[in-house]
């Protein structure tokens, strides 16, 4: 018998292993086996057994030995590779790979493991008397609580660790009143745990939309369109709630890291210890424990990030994809997927629910809802008494600017800040300055890998490449002339910081960017803190926008703008109104009336304009006419061809290639090569080539043919090149 098994490498191909008959139950289709491949032993996954072999059947190496019993891919999964493989044109056996938590892809055993719980000792407890229990904690309350709840339920040991600390469970192990057991999870046990907290009122909207989502039957495609702070979170909770209590599980997609903790509570709070977490930060173990508590059913509600969206459910019930607008859904780099078309391919094959909820719909989807695809659900009111935000342009034409901010803005922030408000800055920059130049000789340090300015940063006493990650000492003094002459040109969140810091002394100014969040729970901390009005002036990048409650600030100014008007990118205009709107939304989320201003030497730009006066909504409707009319997505459909290597010469070879074998597609038209946004990187130029067509089937199927002839290409293998399915930017 002959298995044929699917390797991560990059081959768009299958591999055939050899087996005895007596063998054949111990390698199941869907399960992982390990074979030979070179002089290595890599991990595979079954797709089929066959009793004949199109090879040399002498020359077929036999199997090393199976690593599952059962199935880890059931055959929904194996369905979902075989369309990702076809549809993003990339190998079967990276799909798989790519689905798998890491522990897995290296063979580690995917039965579930015993885990360590906190079980009351009742030996020691028998010999205890009430009146020397009571005594034992009256000098430790959180011991006396922890024990009661163990007291009625076992507890995980890192759940207790994290709850309370490790000092107060090594207390009461040390006084033997609780011990530590192994223990095997068991299956489907989440209904167990569930609590169910009490509702919010709905408001009509938002009843409305509960009941259409909640009487949908088998697949239905929602997309929730919620101004900022109108309660979609309360929408998605009393819909859960409705798939829980027929025993289903239910996928929630967020974008960022940081906005899991806040999801997360909100969860707890309603369902109980039923919420399971997934994203980057996790270690190995823990993923692979989430994967299995989703294959196992023993937890009802996972909020994940985007690769999240290949999680095992063992009872899907409905799919749910917050802020579904946000670029992050769209993987960057190696199997270039979008989750947000992922879950909706899920949600299809489940026959469940999919709900995209958004204050800024993708033109994708709104054009999927006004084209009734979706079913289209309006929150065009801010839950509570929350009024929305006004939104006003600043003209900086002829005014002096200290941090890059007009003189009355200062004034306004200076304003908010006396009346015990908080106020938030935004600028797309990290890092002190983005240039530092020579006021003598004109040179810019630059890194030459990249051909890119180096970004100051003063708090790390270095320049920092933001493209490669390479960094330098900062230098008092010019590399070329030695000129003592030099200065930083531009704004950076650092520098608006310790400007803003240094004039209004008397608050607490925090940067929230990259480079100030970095650590496990460092955003999360500094998100609590503002909470808490710990910080009253609040400077970062894009993390400020990404949906965080933030119930003091009052005023939103928004940096730069302009820099979105003229660029290169047709998306950009969208990007733009999505950010704005946005950030607009962190202002005035409470009963304190909020104001928005942009800062812009462009104050008569039509799109300024439009967005501003019309609102997002009115905005994103004109630009997808306009797309319609310019036959733009969501109107066609784009594959772009990207290339890399450290000369142009083979680069341009390879591209002028492609394009003689795309313009053999009638259907098909092609723009390139273009140097991408970004056009060198780590000593690496960068091209690329665009593909479109009004269909998306057409276009999947032109590039696969054209990919296959290009692996041909003399240069094929020298380049680092792939084929992006619907790319979202062009950098």
């Amino acid at each position: 018998m002959y298995l044929s098994v699917a390797l991560a490498v990059p081959l768009h191909r299958d591999f055939a292993y050899s087996i005895s008959k007596e063998q054949l139950n111990d390698y199941p289709i869907g399960g992982r086996v390990q074979v030979p491949f070179g002089n290595k032993k890599r991990v595979g996954v079954v797709l089929a057994v066959n009793s004949e072999c199109e090879f040399d059947a002498a020359k077929v190496k036999p199997a090393i030995k199976p690593l599952d019993t059962a199935p880890i891919f059931s055959q929904e999964l194996m369905s979902l590779a075989k369309w990702i493989s076809r549809f993003y044109i990339y190998p079967m056996g990276e799909v798989l790979s790519a689905m798998l938590p890491t522990l897995l892809r290296k063979g580690e055993s995917a039965e579930l493991t015993a885990l360590e719980y906190l079980h009351v000792c009742k030996e020691s407890l028998a010999k205890i008397s009430q009146s020397d229990l009571i005594e034992t904690f009256k000098r430790s309350k959180k011991q006396a609580q922890l024990f009661q709840y163990i007291s009625s339920h076992p507890m995980l040991l890192k759940d207790a660790k994290k709850a309370y600390s490790p000092s107060i469970v090594k207390g009461l192990v040390d006084k033997s009143l609780v011990h530590v057991n192994l223990q095997t999870p068991k299956t489907n046990t989440w209904q167990e745990n569930m609590l169910l907290g009490e509702k919010k009122r709905a408001n009509p909207e938002q009843a409305i939309a509960i009941a259409s989502i909640n009487q949908a039957e088998g697949y239905t495609g929602f997309l929730i369109e919620g101004v900022t702070g109108s309660g979609k979170t309360e929408v998605y909770l009393q819909v859960i709630e409705e798939v829980l209590q027929q025993g289903q599980q239910v996928l929630i997609l967020v974008p960022e890291i940081g906005l899991t903790p806040q999801t997360v509570k909100r969860f707890e709070e309603r369902f109980g210890n039923v919420v399971a977490v997934w994203h980057s930060a996790l270690t190995d173990n823990e993923r692979l424990q989430v994967w299995q508590q989703a294959k196992h059913n023993q937890m009802a509600v996972f909020i994940g990030t985007r690769s999240s969206v290949f999680l095992p459910l063992a009872k899907p019930g409905m799919i749910i994809v917050d802020e579904e607008h946000d670029e992050s859904y769209k993987q960057q780099d190696k199997l270039r997927y979008h989750a947000r078309d992922i879950a909706a391919y899920r949600a299809n094959q489940y026959n469940i629910p999919l709900v995209l909820g958004t204050a800024t719909p993708s033109l994708e989807s709104l054009h999927n809802a006004l084209s009734h695809k979706y079913r289209h659900l309006i929150l065009a009111q801010r839950a509570g008494s929350a009024s929305m935000p006004t939104q006003h342009l600043i003209d900086l034409g002829g005014q002096v600017l200290d941090a890059g901010i007009a003189p009355s803005m200062m004034m306004r922030i200076e304003q908010q800040l006396k009346a015990g408000n908080q106020v938030l800055i935004y600028v797309n920059r990290r890092g002190y300055a983005p240039a530092l130049i020579c006021e003598q000789c004109g040179h810019v340090e630059t890194c030459l890998d990249c051909d890119n300015p180096f970004t100051v940063h003063l708090s790390a006493h270095n320049l920092q490449c933001h493209r490669c990650g390479k960094f330098e000492p900062y230098q008092h003094s010019c590399k070329k002339c030695h000129s003592k002459n030099v200065s930083t040109q531009g704004i950076g969140t650092e520098q608006i910081q310790q400007i803003l810091a240094k004039r209004f002394s008397d608050y607490s100014c925090v940067r929230i960017d990259s480079d100030s969040t970095r650590g496990k729970r460092k955003l999360n901390e500094l998100l609590t803190e503002i909470n808490q009005n710990k910080h009253q002036l609040l400077v970062g990048t894009q993390i400020l926008s990404k949906g965080h409650h933030f119930p003091n600030v009052t005023l939103a100014l928004i940096l730069n703008v302009d820099s979105f008007l003229f660029s290169s990118d047709y998306r950009a205009p969208e990007k733009l109104a999505q950010l704005v709107t946005q950030l607009s939304g962190r202002a005035g989320r409470e009963n304190k009336p909020g104001e928005v201003w942009l800062q812009s030497y462009q104050v008569g730009h039509p799109l300024l304009q439009d967005l501003v006066n019309n609102g997002y909504s009115h905005f994103a409707r004109t630009l997808l006419s306009e797309r319609i009319a310019a036959k733009l997505p969501p109107a066609s459909y784009q594959a772009a061809i990207r290339v890399e290597h450290t000369e142009l010469a083979p680069i341009l070879n390879f591209l002028e290639y492609a394009g003689q074998l795309l313009g053999q597609f009638k259907q098909l038209e092609f723009v390139g090569p273009f140097p991408a946004g970004v056009e060198k990187k780590q000593g690496r130029y960068r091209f690329i080539t665009v593909a479109q067509s009004n269909s998306s089937a057409y276009l999947v199927k032109a590039m696969q043919q054209a990919k296959e002839a290009l692996e041909k290409h003399q240069f094929a293998a020298k380049l680092r090149w792939i084929v992006d399915i619907m790319p979202t930017d062009f950098s």
